[in-house]
């Protein structure tokens, strides 16, 4: 038992316990760093799902209000999403829940604002075309090409 303490006393003297502990930080800061910085990225993909989530129930629970314009509803939806999140605790931006709305908006397959396929009569002679919404995946045009 005498030996033990005096190893500790020893490590603890001479600076090899404050050597081996500071060796160590070295290693376990930047795996606490990452680690947080992943939860700080976690919580932020939750909240955004949370007001996606909402901002779609407030565009959806006011479609069918016909006695309302557009720019109402509009308006009641932000306010909706606003106040949800408030009551969840999380503060955001007008700004932030009018992109949510008008995300929502353009997602939701109730308002019939998704792109459809159409087909439109070009020239007398009764050409019909079919004009299909932008998928993406189109190759750009190079400038250097074009002239």
């Amino acid at each position: 038992m005498k030996e033990i303490n005096e190893i500790v006393e020893w490590l603890i003297q001479s600076g090899a316990l404050m050597a081996l502990f500071l060796f160590a930080w070295k290693f376990v800061k930047p795996w606490l760093d990452a680690k947080a910085s992943h939860a700080s990225a976690e919580q932020s993909k939750a909240v955004w799902t949370l007001i996606d989530q909402v901002a779609s129930t407030a565009v959806n629970s006011l479609v069918s209000s016909d006695n309302l314009t557009g720019e109402q509803k509009f308006n009641q939806a932000v306010q909706a999403v606003i106040n949800a999140l408030n009551r969840q605790g999380y503060a955001i931006t007008e700004e932030t829940a009018k992109l949510a709305v008008q995300s929502a908006y353009e997602k939701s397959p109730l308002t019939g604002s998704d792109q459809s396929i159409s087909t439109v009569t070009v020239g007398p002679e009764g050409v019909t075309t079919t004009i299909k919404p932008a998928d993406g995946t189109a190759t750009a045009i190079d400038p250097k090409e074009a002239e």
